[in-house]
């Protein structure tokens, strides 16, 4: 599976679930920490376990796992790092504070929605 397959099976999982906001950035030559950024929000500390929790089972059936996981005793934020692909899921409020969306203003945003990857979305202008 390439690193942009994972990132789109990522997003659609976390639609499964409901995540609000879900953004994939391309980090692919501005960055060697991975090639894509998912960044999510939930509801409710039960919501963001929730999505990163299903993210985990279902990757797991399919023999993909995350090198490191970290977050999850207070759900703010949960980082889930399969090399190529980063997952963050944040509270809103949280997601908000750090703001990854603006410290990664070079990559290209894409806003997920309805199962499908809907468009580009520049971000610089933030």
């Amino acid at each position: 599976m390439t690193s942009k397959e994972l990132a789109d099976r990522i997003a659609q999982l976390l639609l499964d679930k409901k995540g609000n906001d879900v953004v994939m950035m391309d980090l692919r030559g501005i960055s060697d920490v991975a090639d894509y950024f998912i960044i999510v929000s939930g509801e409710s500390d039960i919501h963001v376990k929730t999505l990163a929790n299903h993210v985990e089972k279902e990757l797991k059936g399919e023999k993909i796992r995350p090198l490191h996981k970290e977050g999850f005793r207070q759900l703010n934020w949960v980082l889930m790092d399969f090399i190529e692909v980063v997952l963050h899921v944040f509270r809103p409020e949280v997601r908000e504070y750090f703001a990854l969306e603006k410290l990664w203003a070079d990559a290209k945003f894409t806003k997920v929605e309805d199962h499908v990857t809907t468009r580009a979305v520049s971000e610089s202008a933030n």
